[in-house]
């Protein structure tokens, strides 16, 4: 079945890029290749993308789609490892721009045999590679209540974790949670209180699929490894879809645009502990006639940097 994705703050995320023919570019997260199939088109014939997905369904349709295009190279890893994929391709400092697109792809959400929605009942699974690791229905089956509770109060920023905690800790003695429509009623069941226009499961179920995919550590090793594909002048692009991960971003673009701070007042500074970014513009948001086409660009924010030679 074949789902369609709508790629967000397209023109924003190329104009970013600042994309010239014959560019090398990295897509770190490529979904359904709206993105490179877009940056493609700009780069021109001599352009090329690099483009990475830790799920094997997308990489999967990526090569069904590019089948033909010599200019794009597909590789089934998760972004955390995209220094690794940069230098066993001879590209270390050699990108001359990098998209990093960190929200759930429309064909995993509209799959429900992929267990990432809870308004479709599918198999409570949650994984990016669902060929690997630990399911949803297992961690919400094995997990020490307090440990639970700890994860959608950090991860999904519920209020109600404690609540919700103990809740699934009760139902799971008297069945096993192997649907998502089976954890969304007990959360619903859960929740006194519901934000106007969010199902009570939306902030839980993020929670819980940030924790399965390990989501934020993956995020930080990301960003690190930007550092080193980077060319000098080339732009990082960087989208988030809730506040960790804009947080994540944020941080790491302010600690990499400022000295270290332990050389303060010398008058030199070593070149590792010079700036290695600078931050372009403020964070942009999606237009409201995009958030009118796609509503789920209303969350996205986009944050730039550039790198520098150091």
């Amino acid at each position: 079945m074949a789902f369609e994705h709508k790629p967000v703050l397209l023109q924003e995320v190329l104009d970013a890029l600042e994309i010239r023919p014959g560019g090398c570019f990295l897509d770190a997260t490529f979904g359904r290749g709206g993105h490179t199939a877009a940056i493609l088109e700009r780069a021109g014939e001599a352009g090329r993308v690099v483009a990475i997905d830790r799920d094997p369904t997308a990489i999967s349709a990526g090569r069904a789609r590019f089948a033909m295009d010599a200019r794009v190279t597909l590789v089934n890893r998760p972004f955390s490892q995209l220094a690794r994929v940069a230098e066993e391709l001879g590209l270390v400092r050699g990108f001359d721009g990098v998209l990093l697109d960190f929200g759930v792809s429309s064909p995993q959400l509209d799959d429900a045999t992929r267990g990432f929605s809870f308004t479709q009942d599918g198999p409570l699974d949650m994984r990016m590679d669902n060929s690997a690791g630990m399911t949803a229905s297992d961690w919400v089956m094995k997990t020490h209540e307090h440990e639970m509770a700890r994860v959608i109060r950090e991860y999904g920023e519920e209020r109600f974790a404690n609540r919700i905690a103990q809740k699934i800790v009760h139902a799971r003695h008297d069945q096993q949670i192997t649907r998502t429509s089976q954890l969304a009623d007990i959360v619903a069941s859960a929740v006194p209180t519901r934000e106007p226009g969010k199902h009570p499961a939306t902030r839980t179920f993020q929670a819980i699929r940030i924790r399965i995919n390990n989501e934020l550590d993956e995020i930080g090793a990301a960003l690190e490894g930007t550092l080193n594909v980077l060319a000098p002048a080339a732009r990082l692009c960087a989208i988030s879809f809730h506040s960790l991960e804009d947080s994540l971003v944020k941080n790491f673009m302010q600690k990499h645009s400022r000295e270290d701070p332990v050389y303060a007042g010398l008058p030199e500074v070593p070149l590792h502990a010079q700036p290695k970014l600078r931050r372009i513009g403020r964070a942009i948001h999606a237009s409201q006639a995009e958030i009118k086409a796609n509503p789920r660009s209303r969350s996205a924010i986009l944050r730039v940097a550039e790198r520098l030679a150091a």
